[in-house]
């Protein structure tokens, strides 16, 4: 078959130009590729190279056949908006705060979807590039001007960027998730300072909950009915945070759908890891707040003393019962002992008077001889 040599195809190789297949192998089974022209990544990738926006590496054909050999390895793109949804870098490289671009730096995650609204409308408006010109004039060289524009409009994107996962209710979540958190979990305290230690701890932690509003922390004089329900509901804690993880695969990245699916399970992975981690440190706080909270230990203390109590009671019952008994046993042997006594007398004063019988017996037996 002739091919039309004023239509160059965007390839990877010169077979597919020439109309010749080219077989190729991944991580999946053997695909057979006949003039086909590359898409997504690979169409931008090949477009870089045939108009020399990318350096030709005079080893990739070395590197392919190796890659056809050995499975690819893939390196995530740290620039990249990952599919969790991760928080993007500025200009900078630092992280930008969303919260803090829209002017609800004192709210955050407790703003409401309206006050997100009302402040990105203002803080738009007040930011607008338009609104702004003015500032250009105050520049004297072309190239200050052109840095204050770009600065102006890079700030603007910004705020649009910030609004847009703000309003998103999943990339908010997400982004909440990574924001700015104190996971120290409490240890040691005084017995005078443990509602001002541990009571900030959880309602820290309880803005992670599933259930709104979270039980009282309560103090000294709480009843143990509330105190019961309150630890209740922790040790059965249910969070809705995420946990993006900085080695991550980007699925857009994925080079086929077997690929996408193994990134998804690496990144299941990494999150249930994490929220393992994440419920082993809310059970952590609960348990160290439990061996050291007063009302509980008040508790045990109370329930300690009825069960020695109560096991005191059981031991003076079981002596007097022991007394009783010994004291019955008494009494029976001397029952006994007075009547074999009595039994005795009786059988001696029975047999005196046999003897007496026979005695005037013979008297008279012999008065009659």
């Amino acid at each position: 078959m002739a091919v039309r040599t004023s239509i160059q195809l965007i390839s990877y190789s010169q077979e597919l130009v020439d109309g010749q297949p080219l077989y190729v192998s991944s991580n999946c089974l053997p695909v057979k590729a006949l003039k086909y022209e590359p898409a997504g990544h690979a169409f931008h990738n090949a477009a870089l190279k045939l108009f020399g926006c990318e350096e030709d590496d005079t080893t990739e054909a070395d590197d392919q056949k190796v890659g056809n050999d050995k499975e690819q390895v893939y390196m995530p793109s740290s620039d990249s908006y990952s599919s969790k949804g991760k928080k993007k870098s500025g200009a900078d490289g630092k992280q930008q705060d969303h919260y803090a671009l829209l002017g609800l730096s004192h709210l955050r995650y407790l703003a409401t979807e309206d006050q997100i609204r009302k402040s990105y409308r203002e803080v738009a408006l007040r930011h607008h590039p338009d609104k702004l010109a003015n500032l250009l004039l105050a520049e004297e060289t072309e190239a200050a001007k052109q840095a204050k524009k770009d600065e102006i409009e890079n700030h603007f994107k910004s705020i649009q960027e910030a609004y847009e996962i703000l309003i998103d209710p999943i990339k908010r979540r997400i982004y909440d998730s990574t924001d700015e958190f104190d996971d120290e979990i409490p240890t040691e305290c005084a017995p005078q300072d443990f509602f001002k230690v541990f009571g900030p701890a959880f309602m820290r932690n309880g803005r992670w909950s599933v259930t709104q509003p979270i039980p009282s922390f309560g103090d000294d004089s709480t009843s143990l009915k509330d105190v019961d329900n309150f630890y209740n509901f922790w040790y059965s804690f249910k969070s809705w945070r995420e946990f993006p993880h900085a080695d991550e695969y980007d699925l857009e990245q994925s080079e086929s759908r077997d690929h996408k699916r193994w990134m998804e399970r690496q990144n299941a992975k990494l999150s249930e890891k994490a929220r393992k981690e994440e419920y082993a440190r809310i059970r952590a706080l609960v348990d160290n707040a439990y061996k050291r909270d007063p009302r509980i230990l008040r508790r045990k203390e109370e329930e300690k003393a009825e069960k020695q109590r109560k096991k005191e009671a059981k031991v003076r019952a079981k002596q007097l019962q022991e007394e009783e008994a010994a004291r019955a046993a008494e009494e029976e042997r001397r029952r006994k002992e007075e009547e074999e006594k009595r039994a005795t007398e009786a059988a001696l004063q029975h047999k005196k008077n046999k003897e007496k019988e026979k005695k005037l017996l013979r008297k008279e037996r012999t008065r009659l001889r």
